[in-house]
Formats: structure tokens, sequence, C-alpha cells
């Protein structure tokens, strides 16, 4: 039984990282634009991280966490919407944090700064997501 629970928690886990390399390509698409286009590290990743969060929110809904719909009909769930929102600000919160220190205190160039915090996040957020919000 607890092989069966593991498995089916470890397909859910690399669904959210199907999901995420898709949410992650268009994070750094827009960063990567935004950065060349001049804009500081700040605004530029929470502009991406945002586009990649409302993504993030739609195919997790419906591929990701489907069948553990908290609203009970099938409908759309204010308060799923509303915790993944503020899970996902606390994680932008960490990501903007981290980028800085790396980038402005340990002089690490930036993409590999977000892609170091990007491992980060995404565990934090993996399991915020299954425990909390969906």
């Amino acid at each position: 039984m607890q092989d069966k629970a593991w498995r089916a928690g470890m397909i859910q886990f690399l669904k959210f990282n199907a999901v995420g390399l898709l949410n992650t390509f268009i994070d750094f698409a827009v960063f990567t634009l935004l950065h060349s286009l001049g804009m500081l590290n700040t605004p530029a990743q929470i502009i991406s991280y945002s586009a990649g969060t409302a993504n993030s929110f739609v195919w997790n809904k419906k591929v990701t966490f489907k069948g553990r719909d908290r609203g009970g009909d099938g409908g759309f769930d204010r308060m799923q919407l509303v915790r993944f929102m503020v899970l996902n600000l606390l994680v932008l919160g960490i990501s903007v944090l981290l980028i800085h220190l790396l980038t402005d205190r340990l002089g690490v160039q930036v993409l590999m700064a977000k892609v170091l915090v990007t491992f980060i996040t995404v565990i934090i957020n993996f399991f915020g997501s299954r425990k909390w919000v969906f």
C-alpha cells in the first residue's frame, strides 16, 4: 500500500515537473527578453515569474492535481486560486531575494543565479501545491 502511494506521489511529481518545464520556459523566455531590453532584475523576475505562474495554475489544476478538487462540485474554487496566489507570491519573494543575494552579493551571473534559484523554488512550490493548494 505504501509502495502504491509512493508511486502515485512520484507520478504526480513528474507531472508537476513536466508542467513546470513549460512554466520555466515561459518564465526564462520572458525574463531573458526583458533583461536583454535593459529591465532591472527584480521587475523582470516579477513579470516573468507571473507569466509562468498563470500557465502553472491552469495546467496543474487540469493535469497534475486533477481529481483533488477542493471545491467539491468540479467547478471553479476561488479559495484554491487564493491559496495558489499566496504560495506563488511567497515563492516569488524567495526567488527575488535569492537572485539578489546570488548576483549582487556573490557575483553569480544572472542567468546562472536564475537556474539555481529555480531548483530551490520548484521543490517549495510542489510541496506547497500538493499539501495546501490542490
